[in-house]
């Protein structure tokens, strides 16, 4: 798809924060605005992103991907603060030079900035290109981060983020309790946790010039329907535009970062019907350390359930000698390195979900109508817990992983019918054809007003959007 020639449509760029859980809904936003019909969708990552996912993008797919230079050298690992460095220092001189090339081979509509990949609002800014902000997860988590200037004014943190106040805390209006240490920015030793909130109070700055924030969030994620109405902020700008779940476009192919092991899926065929625990904690943020990775693996065993975990070839090291021929031979577990989870989330096999609460597994989970088991890891996570535990109560909260905490919290899932009948409601509620008729509806509302920044009428038809 890299050598597509541009066609004679309006374009529309998307840039992506570089990581898989943010570069998946937006491939799946592109996919969104392609089957408008109005559209040529281009997609721009670092060159290392391009190479893992071009080959997942197939013509009938229709997303052009174009790839910039991180400047980063090919063997530095690509951390949080190694991205941000790149994203700050290298990456905006050649998104500028993109943008102009395509604006000189046709109209650039606008571009749609990931909120984490913020330097390029700046950049489209001086292209004199109109920029939407998207949002890839719940509104909550975005309600948190705008509040930073609220929590600073009120002493809840200091004006380097870090936390006056311990304890709980319901800062927001229609939101549950949050601890002081559920705020995204506390990942690491205290230097990273200031510069990360230095990245978040960044991010806020620019996103003030928005004009319109496109939300992957659940249709009135909270349950009384009060909290993130379809088109509303509390202030004139940004314009929200609550346009998820996204997970109703699909691509041809999966665009995983990694090679996913199918062999799990044969595993998964013979084992009892709603009897597999899936343990998966995400592709970004180190899971959970190697005690806790043993500690977990001998409680799984002690279970006597049947699992399927991923986890990548590092993290095995934390593994007790001869675990994996243990749970092999007695057909109890099976370890992969990637999973192609949707797939394994589809299956009948699977009873429950042992997750770290990312959004995009969280939406996966109620897509397929799975019971989550939820150790939050870092970043939105833990709200993500939040809304799953407490206020959807589709899933437990797994405290530790000694061997009482798991079995007692597989027990409690796995055997609670009621947490069943709450999932389908929900899944009826944010994805069922109503949810998707007012997603077409906010998704339409943002073109024509687009449309009429840009050109000054509205567009008076769209072809119908084609769910899957």
């Amino acid at each position: 798809m890299g050598n597509m020639k541009c066609t004679k449509k309006a374009k529309m760029i998307l840039v992506p924060y570089p990581a898989q859980g943010h570069v998946t809904p937006m491939l799946k936003l592109a996919s969104a605005f392609h089957n408008r019909e109005i559209f040529e969708t281009i997609l721009i990552t670092p060159e290392f992103i391009h190479h893992q996912i071009a080959s997942s993008i197939e013509p009938k797919d229709q997303i052009l991907c174009m790839p910039i230079p991180d400047g980063l050298d090919k063997d530095t690992p690509r951390d949080f603060f190694a991205i941000e460095m790149a994203m700050e220092k290298n990456m905006p001189v050649h998104l500028e030079a993109m943008i102009h090339k395509l604006v000189e081979d046709g109209e650039v509509v606008c571009v749609v900035v990931d909120l984490l990949a913020s330097w390029a609002i700046e950049v489209a800014n001086r292209c004199r290109v109109p920029v939407a902000g998207f949002w890839p997860v719940m509104f909550a988590a975005y309600e948190m981060i705008a509040a930073i200037p609220d929590m600073v004014r009120t002493g809840l943190v200091s004006d380097t983020g870090i936390p006056q106040h311990l304890g709980r805390i319901c800062f927001l209006q229609n939101q549950p309790m949050l601890s002081t240490e559920d705020l995204p920015w506390l990942i690491g030793t205290l230097p990273a946790r200031k510069a990360r909130f230095k990245f978040w109070t960044r991010t806020l700055d620019r996103s003030r010039t928005l004009r319109w924030l496109l939300v992957n969030s659940l249709p009135d994620e909270y349950i009384d329907g009060k909290h993130a109405q379809s088109v509303k902020s509390s202030q004139d700008y940004p314009r929200v535009f609550s346009i998820g779940p996204l997970s109703n476009h699909v691509m041809s192919k999966n665009p995983s970062f990694w090679e996913e092991d199918k062999s799990c899926l044969d595993w998964l065929d013979k084992q009892k019907s709603n009897s597999v625990i899936y343990i998966s904690f995400g592709s970004w943020v180190s899971p959970i350390g190697e005690g806790k990775v043993k500690n977990l693996a001998l409680a799984l065993e002690a279970s006597g359930r049947p699992f399927l975990w991923v986890l990548g070839s590092t993290w095995r090291e934390g593994l007790p000698i001869g675990y994996l021929e243990r749970v092999a031979i007695k057909f109890q577990g099976k370890v992969v390195s990637w999973a192609p989870q949707m797939e394994v989330l589809r299956h009948k096999a699977v009873g429950c979900y042992l997750t770290h609460c990312g959004w995009n597994s969280t939406v996966e989970a109620i897509q397929c109508q799975k019971r989550l088991l939820c150790y939050p890891v870092a970043g939105d996570q833990f709200i993500n817990n939040k809304y799953i535990v407490e206020v959807w109560k589709i899933g437990l909260q797994l405290n530790g992983f000694g061997r009482k905490d798991v079995e007692e919290g597989l027990r409690r899932v796995m055997e609670d019918t009621e947490m069943q009948n709450r999932l389908k409601r929900l899944h009826e509620r944010t994805m069922g054809d109503e949810a998707k008729s007012r997603v077409m509806s906010n998704l339409t509302a943002f073109i024509h007003d687009l449309n009429l920044i840009t050109l000054g009428t509205p567009i008076k038809s769209f072809p119908d959007f084609n769910f899957i």
